[in-house]
């Protein structure tokens, strides 16, 4: 079969809009993809001052490593990566902050230190979401966990979604299927859900999300002894919120994110239920085995799940805005 000249031009173009299509419904919709070294051009040492001032500021408060995990997680799994969780009260409008949800999350001044760092240099450039991205990646180096790259070109949202917070972020006493469901609704897998909580093994817990399971009797899963320094650490079944009574996620490595976690949990040391909850489930059980038996397992499926984490439904190209200050909207 022979096609005439006008009759295979036709068909070029029909090939070629096929093939052009997606990218003219992304530039018409404003949203483009995330990519590797999105501030190159714009910013060259965005990705190297964020990384200093995380180094710098780890010297000084060692625990903002572990408030800039834990502001992904929050961040990331409220609507999108995109800095929602930083916004003040403003106008009525409640803070994503101020939910039951972010109970001892602090740091957030220091979020302002980066940004500033960041504004000398590449004046309303660099988003307050990739920030949020990018320090959580370097804090994890900062405690010994694994190196990996991340994509940029988040914006920052210009709305506040504190009534979505408690839907979204699962509880310390929540079902590990609920936890699994909320972590699948974002992409992550259950072997990447797993991985994630291996966060648990740095930092700390206030009493007031643990007494319940030592008081009024002890959770019969807990291993007898960890009970009784539970008990010291937290000597009251009502702790005070406001006074500073906790226990360290992992006694052994508290600072280090390690796979010690695991070898606590199949120890009957976990701290919260919903860590506990990871061994006697079978979807999750052999992956607390594994990761147990092998910390670089653990660290490459942690590295994974954080970058799905990081690039759940980020706002891009025209949406959103870049803000001055990350603890506001700009005000045009």
């Amino acid at each position: 079969m022979h096609l005439s000249r006008k009759e295979m031009a036709r068909n070029i173009s029909s090939a070629l809009i096929f093939l052009l299509l997606p990218l003219l419904l992304q530039f018409y919709s404003g949203k483009s993809e995330l990519q590797f070294n999105y501030y190159a051009q714009s910013c060259p040492r965005a990705e190297e001052i964020i990384k200093e001032q995380v180094v710098k500021l780890y010297s000084k408060h060692g625990n903002t490593a572990v408030s800039w995990v834990r502001n992904l997680f929050h961040d990331c799994m409220v609507q999108s990566c995109d800095a929602s969780l930083l916004l003040e009260t403003v106008n009525g409008i409640e803070s994503e902050k101020a939910s039951p949800r972010s109970f001892g999350m602090r740091n957030f001044k220091y979020v302002n230190t980066i940004k500033e760092a960041v504004e000398s240099e590449c004046p309303v450039t660099v988003s307050c979401a990739d920030i949020v991205a990018l320090s959580a990646r370097d804090g994890i180096v900062m405690l010994g966990g694994p190196r990996f790259e991340m994509k940029t070109g988040r914006r920052d949202s210009t709305e506040s979604y504190g009534a979505a917070v408690e839907d979204s972020i699962p509880n310390h006493n929540d079902s590990i299927s609920l936890v699994l469901s909320r972590f699948q609704s974002i992409g992550v897998d259950v072997e990447g859900t797993v991985a994630l909580l291996g966060s648990h093994s740095v930092g700390r817990v206030h009493c007031v999300n643990l007494v319940h399971r030592i008081y009024p009797t002890v959770d019969p899963t807990m291993d007898p002894d960890y009970a009784e320094y539970l008990k010291r650490r937290c000597p009251t079944p009502d702790p005070d919120p406001q006074a500073v009574l906790y226990s360290r996620n992992d006694r052994e490595t508290p600072m280090i994110l390690d796979n010690n976690y695991y070898k606590n949990l199949l120890g009957h040391k976990g701290l919260l239920m919903v860590d506990q909850q990871l061994t006697s489930d079978p979807l999750t059980s052999p992956y607390v085995e594994k990761m147990a038996a092998d910390n670089g397992y653990f660290h490459d499926q942690f590295s994974r799940a954080v970058v799905l984490l990081s690039e759940n439904n980020p706002l891009t190209g025209d949406q959103g805005e870049i803000r001055k200050d990350c603890r506001f909207v700009n005000s045009n």
